[in-house]
């Protein structure tokens, strides 16, 4: 029902896709879940990449921040989609669970997070060997780091197909676990509740805590 090699392949064939067109989403079913989980993964690599050079305005770093910010608790509320799918296939199913079953400490969808980033991360790196502008060394430490990443890939993969094996058929359990992100909620998130209600120019009462907390321990 869950094929980790249609996986994989849909994480590496749109990583090079989309490095030619918008991003898109052609898939169905589960797969759709897991093509759109791994686009939000693209456009943050990207936005870090932004961020992290020093040739950009404060005003772009500002709002590459929060682009980050908004793809990341994307990223997160999508590994929580594709878990809750699963979830929903074992509770449709007539599968009797053992409530002692062992359950991991990490879900599949965060698995197949890890995958989607693998992805890139391998993309990336093979775009290394296409320069003229560096030396052997260079050529051979990114093979190295190809080599890692690849092994890596299959590693999780296989972890990743028993796993879901081993849910599927009830010797484990699972469950979907909240990220919970705070920083983006401006009910939990201190900053954004408080600054509503802030008077023009009043310190805000965290930095203000932290400032008095630093001048303390000097």
């Amino acid at each position: 029902m869950i094929d980790i090699k249609e996986i994989t392949d849909l994480q590496t064939l749109t990583v090079d896709r989309w490095h030619q067109v918008p991003v898109d989403n052609e898939y169905e079913g589960f797969l759709k879940l897991v093509c759109e989980q791994h686009s939000f993964n693209y456009l943050l690599w990207h936005e870090e990449d932004i961020a992290r050079s020093r040739d950009v305005t404060d005003a772009e770093i500002a709002r590459v921040k929060r682009s980050i910010d908004g793809y990341n608790q994307q990223r997160n509320d999508w590994i929580e989609k594709i878990d809750d799918q699963i979830a929903l296939i074992v509770n449709s199913s007539e599968l009797e669970i053992d409530p002692n079953a062992p359950m991991n400490t990490e879900t599949p969808g965060c698995t197949i997070d890890r995958l989607s980033i693998l992805a890139l991360r391998l993309y990336h790196l093979q775009e290394q060997l296409e320069r003229d502008d560096v030396s052997e060394e260079h050529f051979e430490s990114v093979r190295q780091k190809i080599a890692v990443c690849r092994l890596q890939q299959d590693d999780l993969s296989r972890s990743l197909g028993q796993l879901i094996d081993d849910i599927l058929s009830g010797k484990k359990r699972h469950r979907t676990y909240r990220q919970f992100k705070m920083y983006n909620d401006p009910t939990l998130n201190p900053y954004l509740y408080q600054a509503a209600s802030m008077s023009p120019g009043k310190p805000h009462a965290a930095i203000k805590k932290a400032s008095e907390s630093a001048t303390a321990s000097q």
